[in-house]
C-alpha cells in the first residue's frame, strides 16, 4: 500500500508550505461556512487539520490506515474535530453529502487508468451537493515527460537519510515512476535500516481530464497554474482545476 511502511517519515519530510499553498487555494474558493467538506485521499491530515483551525467542517478519507492514525494524531494535537474514514475514492457509497470536495497532491495521478480516474470522478459527482465545489489538483505531462525522467532529491540529517529518483516510463504515455529509499539509524546497533517504496504516476493531457469531467456530469469552470495564482502554460508542473456540480 502506498506510504504505509514509511508513512511517519513522509510525513515528516514533506513540505510544509505545499499544505500552506493548499489551504490558501480552498479559502479562496470556498467559505468555511458553506457546508461539510470532504478531503479525499487525505494523508496524514495536515491539510485537514488547518482547515479545521479555519473553522471548515472537514473529514478525511484515505486508503491507508497507517496515514489515518496520524492524520488522527495530528487532530488530537491541533484539539480540533476531524472525522476521518479508510476507503477507497473508487467507492464511496457509504458516505453522505458534501458542499466541497477536494484532492490535492496529484492522488488522482495514482489510479491505474483513465478509466478509474472517471469513475473517481463519478464518486465524487454523487456525493457532492448540488451547486458544491470540488477542487483537485494533478501533475502534467510536462512533469512526468520534461522534469521527473533523471529527477532526484536527497535529504540527509543525523539520524535519517531520504533519496529519492524518478524515471520516465515506456510502458504508459505521460507516467513516471518514483523510487524512494529511506534510511533511519538504529542507535543500539549503529546500522541504518533501509525502507524503500516505488511509485507509478500518470497523468493524461487537459482534453481527457475535460472528458472524463463531463462524462461524470460534473461542470468545469477553470483550470489555472501555482495554486490557481497564475494560467496555464506549455510549462506548467501542475493544474489546479475548480469544478462545480450543477445537477
Amino acid at each position: 500500500m502506498i506510504y504505509q511502511s514509511f508513512a511517519e517519515l513522509y510525513d515528516e519530510l514533506f513540505d510544509p508550505a505545499m499544505y500552506d499553498q493548499w489551504l490558501d487555494f480552498v479559502a479562496q474558493r470556498v467559505a468555511p461556512t458553506s457546508g461539510p467538506l470532504l478531503d479525499l485521499a487525505c494523508g496524514s491530515g495536515r491539510l485537514g487539520v488547518q482547515l479545521a483551525k479555519r473553522g471548515y467542517d472537514v473529514s478525511g478519507l484515505d486508503l491507508s490506515e497507517e496515514m489515518l492514525a496520524l492524520a488522527a494524531q495530528h487532530a488530537t494535537d491541533a484539539d480540533v474535530t476531524m472525522p476521518l474514514m479508510a476507503g477507497d475514492m473508487l467507492d464511496l457509497t457509504v458516505l453522505g453529502s458534501y458542499q466541497t470536495v477536494t484532492c490535492f497532491a496529484d492522488s488522482f495521478c495514482y489510479l491505474p487508468d483513465l478509466d478509474a480516474v472517471t469513475q473517481a470522478f463519478r464518486e465524487v459527482h454523487d456525493h457532492l451537493a448540488i451547486g458544491g465545489k470540488f477542487l483537485f489538483d494533478v501533475i502534467t505531462p510536462y512533469q512526468t515527460d520534461e522534469v521527473y525522467p533523471g529527477y532526484m532529491y536527497n535529504y540527509v540529517d543525523d539520524t535519517r537519510a531520504f533519496v529519492w529518483t524518478s524515471y520516465g516510463t515506456e510502458d504508459d504515455d505521460h507516467a513516471a515512476e518514483h523510487d524512494l529509499a529511506f534510511f533511519t539509524l538504529d542507535e543500539q546497533t549503529g546500522q541504518y535500516r533501509k525502507v524503500t517504496e516505488l511509485h507509478h504516476e500518470r497523468t493524461y493531457v487537459l482534453a481527457d481530464y475535460q472528458r472524463a469531467l463531463q462524462a461524470a456530469g460534473l461542470t468545469l469552470e477553470r483550470v489555472s497554474a501555482d495554486f490557481g495564482n497564475e494560467e496555464i502554460s506549455d510549462k506548467t508542473t501542475r493544474w489546479f482545476f475548480e469544478v462545480k456540480r450543477e445537477a
